[in-house]
Parts: structure tokens; sequence; C-alpha cells
């Protein structure tokens, strides 16, 4: 059975968390006595040093939506791979209808994406990126086909320790 990535939560870390709202959307719903607004929150946490997560609620007000998101943030973060400020390989992923491109950069070129997406590096600590948005501009899917591209990143040493190369 191939392991998949693994979720942790920010205790299993000694370091020190940075938040950020990336996005907050209202909804209304129409009932007898009028509108009735209800609240989504897409927030990210990540340190800065390859661990980045984020977390997705709703409520009836903005600010209870925002804790419960970060409280999810919290316990979804997951370890990013990287090859010293860049990442190690190029990386295209679809999820829903967002199409996300990561190119590793030389050093100095800094992060050159998207806002949704440039903020998901940014909270991993990844410093010189290239990434191009081709899908959708929601953001929930934005996000997540980061992620999933971030995941997908190996570590040419210990790829070829695995298979017994090198």
């Amino acid at each position: 059975m191939a392991k998949g990535p693994q979720k942790r939560r920010q205790e299993d870390f000694g370091t020190e968390f940075e938040e950020k709202v990336l996005y907050i959307n209202r909804c209304s719903k129409v009932v007898k006595g009028g509108r009735k607004f209800s609240f989504s929150a897409l927030i990210l946490v990540g340190d800065g040093q390859g661990h980045v997560g984020y977390g997705f609620a709703k409520a009836n007000e903005v600010s209870d939506a925002i804790r419960k998101g970060s409280e999810a943030a919290r316990k979804n973060i997951f370890e990013i791979e990287m090859e010293g400020t860049s990442i190690p390989h190029e990386a295209r992923v679809v999820w829903d209808g967002a199409e996300v491109l990561l190119k590793p950069a030389p050093a100095g070129t800094g992060v050159v994406a998207g806002s949704k997406v440039r903020s998901v590096l940014e909270l991993a600590g990844i410093k010189d990126v290239i990434a191009k948005n081709l899908g959708s501009t929601s953001p929930i899917n934005q996000v997540k086909a980061t992620f999933r591209a971030l995941l997908q990143m190996k570590n040419r040493q210990k790829y070829f320790a695995e298979r017994g190369r090198g």
C-alpha cells in the first residue's frame, strides 16, 4: 500500500506558526423574515520552514468562521520537500477546475505566482519558484491544487535511496 502524505498537528513542531486569512466568502439564504447571511473562511498556517497547512470552515459570524478555520488548519499541517530555497522538480496538478503549474527557479528569482498560490508558497518557506494558475479562480481549489503539487515533491537523494541506487 502506498503511503500518503502525513497530516500532523501544530504541537508536533517546535516552531512558531504564522496565520493568514486567505479568503472570506459571504453566502445568503432567503428566509421568511429576509436574508440570512453565513460566512466561510479559508485560513493558511505556516512556519516558513517547510511546514504549511490550510483550514476551511463555515459559521454564521466572520470571527467564528476564522477561529474554526484556524483550528482546522493547525490540525492539518503537511511537511513540504524542498531543495535549497526552491522545489526539487516541476509539477503540474489539476484539482477540480483549478490547474497549477510549479517550476523550480534559480536563487534570487523570488516567488513569481498569483495571490493564493503565492501565499501558500511563502508560508511554506519556498523562496524561489515560478507558478502559474491555468484554470479556475476559486481560492479553495487553487489552494488544494497547490498543496497536491507540493506534496508530490520528492527529494532526489531520498528517492534514489528508496530504489537502492546511488
